[in-house]
């Protein structure tokens, strides 16, 4: 491509990061902010420039989310005159303190999440300027904390579900109960049919989305509405998901509420992944800037057949091996067998290549990855560079418009830990896929066989792997993205450790902030 080419492209995609931002900075104009702590509780209220008291609306985020995941809500209804209160749940986001009790019972964690939401309602509802009213809206996980806490609260007029799963609702409680669900949720829409004939008194395959049934009035009102075209994120961002949400929210309240900035938030969504497919794209000129660290590059040019071995022998082996070994020494759920699982899996792949190999002395091996004499400090800013840009053009938007991205200080001591399991695996798996005559589709044969490997622990111990299952599409999805980035920062840098260094702290990083925090029983 063209230099001139090249430029211009920059230029693009440094124009659509700008518009991006600046969108998503409008959808706040006019709200203010108040970061406020309920006991260890963060937690934030969102008030628009609407006059007089007004109801209060809790929101809830979901499993493995964040109190910033479900913004688009605050802003929508803060800009129509609510005032929004939005929290960390225990274990999650910035809240100090891990979850407790067990994840799949009804008196296990949710006996602990129910307190919290509790004192964080009264709360809400002492602020100035509320009416004495409460509205929940709550996602996935939520949502079961959410309805059980309608049930026993009388100030609870109104139960927003979105993605519901919530085993207590019966035909009268919660009351006035609105439940969204995305058209790719197929399983969540036909709960949310049955749940709503329920109160219907009508067979669950007769229920109509976007028809009420029952009244407001009464707290009988009960509405199965769904989103088009998203899933169980995309949900979230969908304007049907928040129209419908002020809508029900109006009819409760006999309000009229007009937002004085028409489609808040609803673009949301589109606005991230504009920014974030901005930010993947200009990944490769700024790569390009990285100096060069070994020339003929490094790596083992492995072909097909020890590519298999190498790869393929962990694979099998370390679920096998680490099946018996006790794991729940970190405070995070299946973040701990994670993080072993990558560096057994790193360090049988690093023995497997020295044994099927010219065996070099350790002064080659540090030649050829660039670490000795003068390259060793090129090695350290290319990966300087890419944590770098790790942080401040990924993570910060992330933070900033998606989920909490950056750790509170008790998720520092979780990060490093998980880096001692990704750096091994990242750097082995670099330097296997790596060389001037590396196979192409070496790097993604050697992460499918990597996910094929969590499989097969998960089948051999799925009561205590089962939510490795949920973080499958991360960890894809991040072997994709930063798959790439390491290509291009190896085509510049010829060196394998770079980009071997840069994805384990990204990894690391990922994973000790985004995981929820878990204390067991």
């Amino acid at each position: 491509m063209p230099s001139h080419v090249k430029n211009i492209l920059v230029v693009v995609l440094l124009g659509i990061a700008l518009l991006s931002l600046w969108n998503l900075r409008v959808d706040g104009r006019g709200i203010t902010r108040e970061s406020i702590r309920v006991g260890e509780t963060p937690a934030t209220v969102y008030r628009g420039d609407v006059p007089g008291p007004a109801p209060v609306v809790l929101v809830a985020h979901g499993f493995a989310g964040s109190q910033r995941l479900m913004e688009p809500f605050a802003l929508a209804l803060a800009g129509r005159g609510y005032v929004v209160v939005t929290f960390d749940f225990l274990g999650h986001g910035r809240h100090p303190r891990p979850m407790r009790g067990s994840l799949m019972e009804q008196d296990g964690a949710a006996v602990l999440l129910l307190e919290q939401t509790a004192e964080v309602a009264e709360a809400a509802l002492e602020l100035p300027g509320t009416d004495g009213r409460l509205a929940l809206v709550g996602h996935s996980m939520a949502t079961n904390i959410l309805v059980r806490h309608a049930q026993k609260n009388p100030r609870v007029m109104a139960t927003v579900g979105v993605s519901t799963f919530a085993p207590t609702i019966d035909a009268s409680t919660p009351p006035n109960l609105l439940l969204i669900v995305g058209a790719l949720e197929g399983r969540l829409k036909e709960e949310g049919r049955r749940l709503v004939s329920l109160s219907a008194g009508i067979q669950p395959d007769s229920v109509s989305p976007f028809v009420t049934y029952g009244a407001h009035a009464t707290g009988t009102a009960r509405r199965l509405a769904v989103a088009p075209r998203v899933e169980h994120v995309g949900v979230l961002y969908s304007p049907t998901t928040l129209d419908e949400t002020h809508s029900w929210l109006d009819a409760t309240f006999n309000r009229n509420s007009v937002d004085f900035l028409p489609g808040r938030a609803e673009r949301r969504g589109l606005w991230i992944l504009l920014l974030m497919a901005a930010v993947f794209f200009l990944a490769r000129p700024m790569a390009a800037l990285l100096p060069t660290i070994v020339d003929p590059p490094g790596g083992a040019n492995a072909p097909w057949p020890r590519l298999l071995l190498v790869a393929g022998i962990p694979a099998l082996a370390t679920p096998l091996v680490l099946r018996p070994i006790p794991t729940g020494f970190l405070p995070v759920v299946v973040g701990d067998y994670l993080a072993v699982h990558f560096f057994t899996f790193g360090a049988l792949t690093a023995m497997l290549l020295w044994w099927t190999g010219e065996r070099p002395g350790i002064n080659k091996v540090l030649e050829d990855a660039g670490l000795k004499g003068p390259g060793s400090l090129r090695v350290v800013i290319g990966a300087a560079g890419i944590v770098l840009f790790f942080l401040v053009l990924i993570a910060l938007p992330l933070d900033r418009f998606f989920s909490s991205f950056f750790p509170a200080p008790e998720r520092l001591p979780l990060m490093l830990a998980v880096l001692a399991g990704t750096l091994p695996y990242f750097l082995a798996d670099e330097w296997l896929t790596r060389g001037t005559e590396a196979r192409r589709g070496a790097y993604a044969l050697t992460k499918a066989l990597f996910l094929v490997s969590l499989g097969l622990a998960v089948a051999l111990d799925a009561q205590s792997l089962f939510f490795l299952l949920i973080i499958f599409p991360v960890i894809l999805a991040f072997f994709f993205v930063h798959g790439l980035f390491s290509r291009w920062t190896f085509r510049s840098t010829g060196s394998p450790v770079v980009a071997g260094l840069g994805n384990a702290v990204a990894f690391a990083w990922a994973m000790g902030v985004t995981f929820p925090m878990y204390a067991g029983v």
